[in-house]
């Protein structure tokens, strides 16, 4: 949805994107806030948490905040207090409620991060030190590094090719999927590029 922070980590992707949530004094959740984008166009859709401070009749006002996730989990409720929010506008008053669902959203990350299948701790320190090693040859030799990042993308297309496709053999999407910490669509395409054969397959 346009019009809205979200966040995502580098191995999960969209996955697990998050954003901050809505919900009214009802429990529901507010449809997209519309502005005049003054063109031809209806307008600018805005999702963005900070919006829905009731400053019109047309936009509804937050009564709680929570993380959502595009996996459907999502967050405990934060509730706002317009009381002492006041004229101070939502952006600023709820700001406090907006840093507990990022808060609640790094506990999530950490669940499915939890949740995927474990990598053995040689790989882990192997991985690590290897990205070390890269940043600082970068120090000294920007060139020099990316020919070793190009070396680490050959490498990986190696060892993944014979992985995705025996995970392909072995297990379902849904397994894969699970197991990789991701939902099934960006598992199949994950799979489909190591392993060299169409998603749509």
């Amino acid at each position: 949805m346009a019009g809205r922070e979200t966040w995502t980590t580098e191995e999960f992707g969209t996955s697990h994107e998050d954003w901050v949530g809505v919900l009214l004094a009802d429990g529901s959740v507010p449809g997209p806030v519309f502005f005049d984008s003054g063109s031809a166009t209806a307008g600018q859709p805005m999702t963005q948490w900070s919006v829905y401070d009731g400053r019109s009749q047309h936009i509804p006002r937050a009564a709680a905040l929570r993380a959502v996730c595009s996996c459907a989990w999502a967050g405990p409720e934060h509730h706002l207090d317009w009381a002492l929010i006041g004229g101070e506008g939502l952006e600023e008053g709820g700001d406090e409620q907006a840093s507990a669902c990022e808060r609640d959203w790094d506990g999530h990350t950490a669940q499915v991060e939890a949740g995927a299948i474990p990598l053995p701790e040689s790989v882990l320190v192997l991985l690590e030190r290897l990205e070390e090693e890269v940043e600082r040859l970068a120090k000294t030799s920007p060139v020099a590094a990316v020919r070793a990042a190009r070396r680490m993308e050959v490498a990986a297309s190696r060892a993944g090719y014979w992985a995705a496709r025996g995970t392909r053999t072995d297990l379902t999407t849904t397994q894969a999927a699970a197991a990789l910490g991701l939902d099934e669509r960006a598992a199949v395409r994950l799979l489909a590029r190591f392993g060299r054969w169409s998603p749509y397959s």
